[in-house]
């Protein structure tokens, strides 16, 4: 039994159950006003009439008939004679998934007025902001917290425990696969369902239209952390095979693609002398920790740039040409289903800086709703999120000093000084293949565009408008 509510991402998690074979999810089986999912009315010939009279008709057919292991979705306002009957059984497996109660008020309310409960891509979201009600949201907090009080006290005088999941838990496979051990199924998924997308992946203050009354009426405390910045960007690994370290200095660095790679890369070579062939590079797990454990005093670092600028980078390199480098399927996807005004042949002539200009805005706004998980299209590595590459990183090693590209040749001589060496010069910059420089086209609302995509970025690595 998934224990949950509405906007709690229930549906997302059926949807990943359902993929692995052996588990068979059935909706929300005792909805008081449908069978299962809207619009049914049957379910293992049990008609909704016959189930609301017994509903233990429907549990037994459930459990006979059903391939694999059954189950069904149950949140506080469906049939009390269910509750009670399932939580009691021993037999039965318990998953309670949650929510901030703050974002699922505001979700469900969105949903109800633009009547859009699911959404599998981006370019059919529909928008819409929503008035807080105080008293409203004090009932909905009032029946949540009732509900799981009851649940928790139930567990815990029967001696039962349950799975329990956060909303944006269900996006991590390391946790689902937790939940098919605890399940005890022998099945693992190999990757989370893309089949379902965040409906409204924005920070409360954009959603909510008196958010400062919300924000007073919640009190100081900030109890629901309605200043936050959701993350619904997928996971990154810790892309061991691409961390370099030096020929013989303790050094090693973690490239974060799209940044200066090739400059570092060039410096940590001639730090020994040598050339880039006498890096060390193609690193396993059991090899980096040898190489860890065999250099005492080591130093690891990254390089993070500005989220503008990188972005803008990856976009000339890989996005506006058709040749060598570019990434044709996404290309061609941004101009037929995201409206992003890109030259069918890549840039001619007559390309000049406002089509520059309004192409790239087009792509800062895909690159809002890729990166939170409203695409169909891969988060490249060339643009995700610098703080989740670098999240991923700390899986197997975290970076102890992470270094600036505006500032790269004056940190990287203080960080070889902290090692007793002498830094080489660094390398130029390499020059954008760029028909259009950045500088000609940023303004305000290209600055703002890439601060809505990049959000977490500018919060934790503290970047202000670029070029300032």
């Amino acid at each position: 039994m998934l224990l949950a509510e509405m906007r709690t991402g229930s549906n997302f998690l059926e949807d990943n159950l359902n993929a692995v074979p052996g588990l068979a999810c059935h909706g929300e089986a005792f909805n008081p006003h449908f069978v299962g999912h809207k619009g049914q009315h049957t379910l293992f010939g049990i008609d909704q009439a016959a189930r609301d009279r017994d509903p233990g008709l429907l549990l037994d057919a459930m459990r006979r008939d059903s391939p694999g292991l059954a189950g069904f979705r149950f949140f506080h306002d469906h049939d009390p004679r269910v509750l009670a009957r399932v939580l009691d059984d021993r037999r039965c497996a318990k998953i309670v998934l949650t929510r901030n109660p703050a974002e699922s008020y505001v979700s469900r309310k969105i949903a109800a007025r633009t009547d859009q409960w699911r959404l599998t891509d981006m370019k059919h979201a529909r928008r819409a902001r929503i008035r807080f009600d105080a008293d409203e949201f004090a009932d909905h907090l009032d029946r949540l917290q009732g509900f799981q009080l009851r649940l928790m006290r139930t567990l815990q005088t029967s001696g039962q425990t349950a799975f329990y999941l956060g909303y944006e838990d269900i996006g991590d496979i390391a946790v689902l696969n937790g939940l098919l051990r605890f399940l005890g199924v022998e099945a693992r998924l190999d990757a989370v369902s893309d089949r379902l997308k965040k409906q409204n992946p924005e920070p409360l203050s954009e959603k909510v239209e008196n958010f400062a009354e919300m924000e007073a009426a919640l009190g100081p405390l900030d109890r629901f952390d309605l200043s936050r910045t959701p993350c619904f960007e997928p996971r990154r690994g810790p892309a061991v095979p691409f961390h370099v370290a030096a020929p013989e200095s303790p050094l090693l660095f973690l490239p974060v693609r799209g940044g200066p790679v090739a400059r570092v890369e060039a410096w940590l070579a001639a730090l020994d002398g040598a050339g880039p062939d006498a890096l060390r590079r193609g690193f396993t797990h059991k090899t980096l920790r040898q190489w860890l454990r065999k250099t005492p005093g080591h130093r690891v670092f990254t390089v993070v740039t500005h989220p503008l600028a990188r972005a803008h980078a990856a976009f000339v390199a890989h996005i506006l040409p058709t040749g060598r480098g570019s990434f044709p399927v996404i290309r061609a996807a941004l101009r037929r289903s995201y409206g992003v005004p890109l030259p069918e042949g890549g840039p001619g002539p007559d390309y000049d800086a406002a089509a520059h200009r309004a192409a790239f805005l087009g792509f800062l706004r895909f690159l809002k709703g890729n990166l939170a998980g409203q695409t169909g299209l891969r988060v490249d590595a060339s643009w995700a999120s610098q703080t989740r590459v670098i999240e991923g990183f700390g899986e197997v090693v975290l970076p102890d000093m992470v270094l600036r590209a505006e500032r790269l040749e004056a940190e990287l001589a203080m960080l070889a000084e902290q090692l007793g060496m002498v830094a080489p010069g660094l390398p130029p910059a390499e020059m954008e293949d760029a028909p259009i420089p950045l500088a000609a086209i940023c303004d305000d609302e290209i600055e703002a565009a890439a601060r809505a995509a990049y959000a977490r970025d500018y919060a934790c690595l503290g970047y202000g408008a670029w070029g300032r």
